[in-house]
């Protein structure tokens, strides 16, 4: 999997909150737990929400800044009490994943973790060294994480479970440091104790910018530690298609500026000049990099292709070191010095991300062009919002060229995005324009629905007794594609073969999968394809003479994408994406197809479409289903939906859930139906 390193940059040593373990203290002495009030013991309703089935006395957070052998670190020391008042409180909270692992770049741990439970009757069981273990955990919005988990002891209803943990965020400072306030249960009171660095570059201190709520104004503590509270907190729910976790969490960010009056407008502008004026020698055009200009441009003279030919060009004579394709180690990886020019990433064959965009600008730059670094937000984290005069959230990059009287934007560093597209997170959202007088905000533009495509074709025979069987061709292109090549390219050909394996049979449990052959996993202009065999026993149902089938097959078995009737956050879509299906299924000798009803097509608005055509052969022998749905047609607008628009959503999810489970009905001995 390819890693998409950041800029250099001061303001970019940013690192992302992540609760984080590695090591295991499984007891503790008494004097390190808080005494419990026997009013919390006794409590038989949450005070935070109604129906909660457990609920956080509280979570209290200490953070400092120390050395280990002279490398500083960032330390939080935890403390969370939970009180468990049902059976679902006991299955919930019993079990604890505490997620560990890198972020960008920097090894996150803990050196401590402590857990007991107090019975109702006051009795104290301790959590045991040997009950924690190690393993991968799976998110619901399909993020591996490894955890450490570990089971709590004794819990029931009406006991109180506690635990500590201390992690440890890299292994240097940093100057942005994200605290949340929400979990999975509703909190009584979440408290943060935050000791600010001390740093000359820094006269103004710590600062601190609150998201989604609201906190009390900071205290001063003891021993140099300030304090923020919140109370109350609701029970942070991941929910289908929500926006990005810190889009809808509550959270702290604690920050340290060099400056406290920054006029929004006035900053982004000078900023772009900033980054101009520090990447215009990291674009130089040497006598190496114009001769390599002109040999990929050849004869071409229209600005598009002179800029396809020089993407091409790159993917083709650079690679990217953080590809699986490099052959390059880790420790080859972390050894690997910054090529101080583009010449010199040419001249390597290999380079870094931001190494291969800057070759890029420099080869356009070349030819003739007008080729710019553009700082982007990446909207899978936070939404920009330029009124926040600072670089933190501004953190990823892209190169800027000017065609005509338009800014088109190009990434060739990210080996798997076709030419004329940029990943999904930097689509739709806010660049800056690096420019020699001010920076400019350009929106970058949103690949359409017909960009990122599944194309799924079957060629399948029905059997008498309902067993469906046959050869199946699937191709994914655009952000599809490109995701699926991400998720692929670190496994070995064993593994791929089991990832489709197990998605085919979490939709339909019987399926038997053979002569898998997955291609184009580290092409970057191909499809990324699965072919494969399939069997399924009981696919239709016989009752007599009747055998009722589900004609969209890869559709078979998919619950529906909303399941509640409320929900508490907005609805996103990632990206627009259309699907193009083809099933061919040969009927059984003597069943004919009984009726040719087929579901109603639907369209909502240019946001949305659906449509289905059933039929036969001439000869009766074989059915024929296509199906062509897309979604996120319009522009931005097809990606957020307010909360109101939500039952509308629902429904039209529901209904395509519904039409892709149609069953149609065929009989034996019946006459053949018309072909619609």
């Amino acid at each position: 999997m390819s890693s998409r390193f950041r800029a250099p940059s001061r303001t970019l040593l940013c690192l992302l909150v992540a609760l984080c373990a590695c090591a295991v203290s499984a007891s503790a002495s008494d004097n390190d737990w808080k005494p419990v009030d026997p009013a919390q013991l006794a409590m038989k309703t949450p005070l935070v929400e109604k129906d909660a089935d457990a609920e956080a006395i509280f979570w209290e957070v200490r953070v400092a800044d120390e050395a280990d052998g002279g490398d500083p670190r960032t330390v939080l020391t935890h403390y969370v009490r939970i009180k468990i008042f049902t059976e679902r409180g006991r299955e919930s909270q019993s079990k604890i994943e505490i997620p560990f692992g890198k972020v960008f770049g920097h090894e996150i741990k803990i050196n401590e973790i402590a857990a007991r439970t107090i019975k109702p009757d006051g009795t104290i069981v301790e959590l045991k060294k040997e009950d924690v273990f190690e393993r991968t955990a799976e998110k619901s919005n399909g993020l591996k994480v490894k955890v450490k988990s570990f089971a709590m002891p004794g819990v029931e209803p009406g006991a109180i479970i506690e635990y500590r943990w201390r992690e440890v965020r890299g292994d240097s400072l940093s100057y942005y440091d994200r605290f949340q306030f929400a979990r999975d249960i509703p909190v009584e009171l979440v408290k943060y104790y935050i000791k600010p660095l001390s740093l000359p570059n820094f006269p103004y201190g710590m600062r601190a910018q609150f998201f989604h709520g609201q906190n009390t104004p900071f205290v001063k503590e003891k021993d140099g530690y300030y304090s923020t509270s919140m109370q109350n907190v609701p029970a942070f729910r991941e929910e289908p298609r929500m926006p990005p976790e810190y889009q809808v969490r509550p959270w702290l960010l604690i920050y340290y500026s060099e400056d406290t009056k920054l006029e929004p407008e006035k900053f982004w502008k000078d900023y772009g000049k900033t980054v101009y004026e520090k990447s215009r020698s990291l674009m130089k055009v040497s006598d190496e990099v114009k001769k390599a200009a002109a040999s990929a441009v050849g004869d071409a003279t229209d600005p598009e292709e002179k800029l396809h030919r020089l993407f091409d060009y790159c993917r083709a004579h650079v690679k990217n070191i953080y590809d699986a394709t490099s052959g390059m180690t880790a420790d080859e990886r972390n050894k690997w010095k910054e090529s101080k020019s583009p010449a010199e990433t040419l001249k390597r064959g290999a380079g870094t991300s931001f190494e291969i965009d800057l070759l890029f600008a420099a080869l356009a730059n070349a030819s003739g062009l007008d080729a710019r670094l553009a700082r982007l937000a990446d909207r899978s984290d936070v939404f920009f919002d330029p009124s926040f005069p600072d670089t933190y959230f501004i953190n990823t990059y892209d190169i800027a060229v000017k065609v005509g009287d338009q800014w088109r934007f190009y990434d060739p560093s990210s080996t798997f995005v076709p030419f004329g597209m940029l990943l999904w997170k930097e689509e739709g959202t806010d660049a800056l324009v690096s420019d020699p007088k001010e920076g400019f905000f350009v929106k970058t533009p949103l690949s359409p629905p017909a960009k990122s495509v599944e194309k799924r074709t079957a060629h399948l025979k029905l059997s008498d007794d309902g067993t469906l069987e046959g050869e199946v061709h699937v191709e994914y292109t655009g952000h599809l594609a490109n995701e699926y090549k991400q998720i692929n390219d670190d496994d070995s050909p064993q593994q791929r073969e089991e990832n489709l394996r197990n998605a085919i049979k979490s939709r339909m449990s019987t399926a038997e999968i053979s002569d898998i052959r997955v291609e184009n996993v580290t092409d970057p202009v191909k499809p990324f394809v699965y072919d494969y065999k399939v069997r399924v026993p009981g696919y239709a149902q016989r009752t007599g003479k009747r055998l009722f089938l589900q004609p969209a097959f890869f559709e078979r078995g998919r619950a529906p994408l909303f399941t509640t009737s409320d929900r508490q956050s907005q609805i996103y879509f990632h990206f627009p994406w259309s699907e193009e299906d083809t099933v061919e299924i040969e009927l059984p000798t003597g069943f004919a197809l009984d009726n040719a009803d087929a579901p109603q097509s639907f369209t909502a608005n240019n946001v949305s479409k659906y449509d289905v055509n059933i039929g036969v052969t001439k000869d009766g022998r074989k059915l024929i289903f296509r199906r062509n749905f897309f979604f996120g047609g319009g522009g931005t607008t097809g990606l957020l939906f307010p909360l109101p628009a939500y039952p509308q959503l629902k429904t039209l999810f529901d209904e395509l859930n519904k039409r892709d489970n149609h069953t149609i009905t065929l009989k034996q001995g019946t006459a053949v139906a018309a072909n619609p």
